[in-house]
């Protein structure tokens, strides 16, 4: 049933995902300038999640991120078309940042889909850019020009080998937009010049983007492993060479163990950089941008989450639950919901990490639990300098897997809608004929057989009313709420 069967199995989704599509909505919503206008379109459809955290932002730091991003993602498909010869791509990455100045450039080979529309009307980007005050070029010149490098020199490799490799590929394709993100902030006088211009901020800026980056890198394994016409993997052969011959191997049924604990390693590789995320993230002071950097980050930890010892990785891309990433979207608004969210999603990794060391089944099942243990106290640090340190303890000193005394109600205004739907339905199924002629249905029309067929699913329908839209309790396994603590 998709999405409206997870909405039935998880009826608190419904007002996250209402708010969330009102956002889209609104993000939707154009400028009447006609380069911006394209750019916020095509800004819409090459990645809707980032559409709505950009035009949520205030002032005009918005429209400088809107084409921050779209002209490193048009960079971005440069280099991942992977049917564009070497000899035209690799001058192209280290040429990239002046087309930033050149209304002529567009690319008609280059791309599919979305990002082939935006590379053919990349002038329309290019005449927004330069509407752009001074140093907010500067700064995408800046970062584009050192990404585009990088990428140049990763492309001629044929492998990412070490994990420092893969450390520094992440850095030129993600880290580096953290700290150009930084300095947006820095110079739109959201944030405080002295800390997010400072050198001294780098580091924690890149490790923004290196969380984000690895986990959308362990996520994408099938995706990246089957793409035409030839794959681009970066999974370092330091970490996958422990366990397969080639990578490829993983997509097989016959090497899941070994693909899994690779995996595990991958995942606690990616963690090491999640503490350095959450000082970065409570150093943010204005609402909008703390909005922007914050949504990303707890919806990569749960990405992990979902991910870790997850074998389903290597059959389809794994993500979360719609409903539930729209619950952190709009519940992300304070570094207290961070800490709250990280602790749930680190203890849930820490909960199957400990499930695999009773087993003694997993070769990196300590540094996991280690790196969950320094994101466990990262955030109950942090939330008891909000004086708040008391409400995260687990229950009789338990670490991850802290389980809630009972669950939150079903909110009232999902309980009306539930029990509006089913009332509805119950009445048109017993063959109430007023009902039916108000839903356009001339009574007796289905047959008799069809009728009986109504009545008989009316009342699991009864039921689903009762429970969920008169008690406000919840259908099937227990749902995390996604700033409490798990029940495991």
């Amino acid at each position: 049933m998709g999405l409206l069967g997870d909405v039935m199995r998880h009826p608190s989704d419904f007002v996250p995902l209402l708010q969330v599509y009102m956002l889209s909505r609104e993000a939707r919503r154009l400028p009447q300038d006609p380069s911006f206008k394209f750019c916020y379109s095509i800004l819409n459809r090459v990645s809707r999640s980032f559409a709505i955290v950009i035009c949520n932002l205030r002032g005009e730091i918005r429209d400088a991120v809107c084409i921050f991003y779209l002209v490193l993602r048009a960079l971005d498909t440069v280099e991942d078309d992977m049917a564009l010869p070497d000899e035209k791509k690799l001058p192209l990455l280290l040429s990239f940042h002046t087309l930033c100045y050149d209304r002529g450039f567009s690319m008609d080979d280059c791309g599919t889909g979305d990002y082939k529309e935006l590379m053919e009307k990349y002038p329309l980007v290019v005449d927004a850019f330069l509407k752009l005050s001074k140093p907010y070029q500067d700064v995408i010149v800046d970062i584009t020009k050192r990404m585009g490098a990088g990428m140049h020199d990763f492309i001629e490799k044929d492998e990412v080998k070490t994990i420092k490799d893969y450390n520094l590929y992440c850095h030129y394709v993600a880290g580096l937009v953290g700290v150009g993100l930084s300095n947006l902030f820095a110079m739109s006088k959201l944030e405080d010049p002295k800390v997010f211009a400072s050198p001294n901020l780098d580091d924690l800026s890149n490790s923004m983007g290196l969380f984000l980056q690895k986990t959308n890198i362990i996520r994408d394994y099938l995706e990246d492993i089957m793409e035409e016409p030839a794959p681009r993997m970066f999974w370092p052969r330091e970490i996958w060479g422990k366990y397969a011959k080639e990578l490829d191997e993983f997509k097989l049924g016959c090497n899941r163990e070994k693909a899994v604990e690779c995996l595990n390693h991958m995942v606690c590789n990616a963690l090491s950089h999640a503490t350095d995320a959450l000082t970065y993230m409570s150093k943010l002071r204005e609402k909008s941008v703390f909005a922007f950097c914050a949504i990303p980050q707890v919806m990569a930890i749960g990405t992990l989450a979902v991910c870790y010892n997850n074998g389903e990785v290597f059959e389809r891309v794994v993500k979360l639950r719609k409903g539930l990433s729209a619950q952190l979207m709009v519940k992300t608004k304070s570094m207290e919901d961070v800490y709250r969210i990280f602790l749930v999603f680190a203890r849930d990794i820490g909960s199957t990490a400990q499930t695999l060391q009773m087993k003694g089944s997993d070769p990196t099942v300590e540094d996991v639990l280690k790196a969950v243990d320094a994101i466990e106290e990262a955030c109950e640090d942090g939330l008891k300098t909000m004086g708040l340190g008391g409400t995260m303890k687990a229950k009789n000193g338990a670490g991850a897997g802290a389980e809630l005394d009972s669950q939150p109600p079903v909110p009232i205004v999902v309980r009306l809608f539930v029990l509006f739907f089913c009332v509805g339905y119950i009445l048109y199924a017993w063959n109430a004929d007023a009902v039916r002629v108000s839903y356009g249905v001339r009574p007796g029309a289905a047959g008799p057989m069809a009728d009986m067929v109504h009545k008989l699913l009316s009342l699991p329908v009864l039921f689903y009313a009762v429970t969920v839209g008169i008690l406000g309790k919840r259908i099937g396994s227990p749902e995390p709420d996604p700033i409490q603590p798990r029940r495991r």
